[in-house]
């Protein structure tokens, strides 16, 4: 927990000195900087060999975050949270895509292996590289886009897809 405070406060520290708004450091830094002890416990339970332990403790503190600190943020603001345009415009739907997303590895394969693993590593980085490309208003941000929506996006549906029925192939049928 310490490390986790030291890093989230630094990243502040340099964020803030390079002029990076509080929405893209919430969404950034103080998401990761806050999650890293899930992450310690997930990646503990899973070489262990507690893969429950690591779901639930994936899946138990995104439901707390969302219902229970953001319920409770509600209450403490008085007048209730105001929800960044941007926020509405970008993030959520981020955030419905990726949970729309995990659909068919939950459903089909129930197993998360290195490769999805790694794919949504890769997604993370590009959602951060957004929001950076974003807040900078880099000269990039449009061609990023435009790889994201026009490559990324269909390989994503396509790879989903394929690891769908390839997991439906796989399972046992009833009787077997």
């Amino acid at each position: 927990m310490l490390g986790s405070k030291w890093l989230v406060d630094a990243s502040v520290a340099f964020a803030r000195a390079l002029g990076v708004s509080d929405l893209v450091i919430g969404l950034t830094i103080i998401a990761a900087g806050t999650s890293m002890p899930e992450v310690a416990t997930s990646i503990t339970a899973a070489i262990r060999g507690e893969r429950d332990i690591a779901v639930g403790n994936v899946v138990g503190s995104n439901t707390f975050n969302i219902l229970g600190c953001l319920g409770a943020s509600g209450l403490a603001g008085g007048n209730g949270l105001t929800i960044a345009p941007a926020v509405m415009n970008f993030d959520i739907w981020v955030m419905l895509a990726v949970a729309i997303a995990c659909l068919p590895m939950f459903v089909a394969g129930r197993e998360i292996g290195r490769g999805k693993g790694l794919l949504f590593l890769a997604y993370y980085v590009a959602y951060v590289a957004y929001l950076v490309l974003d807040a900078r208003g880099h000269d990039l941000l449009p061609k990023f886009s435009s790889i994201m929506i026009g490559f990324v996006l269909p390989l994503t549906i396509v790879t989903l897809v394929a690891m769908l029925v390839r997991d439906q192939a796989k399972a046992p049928r009833p009787g077997d």
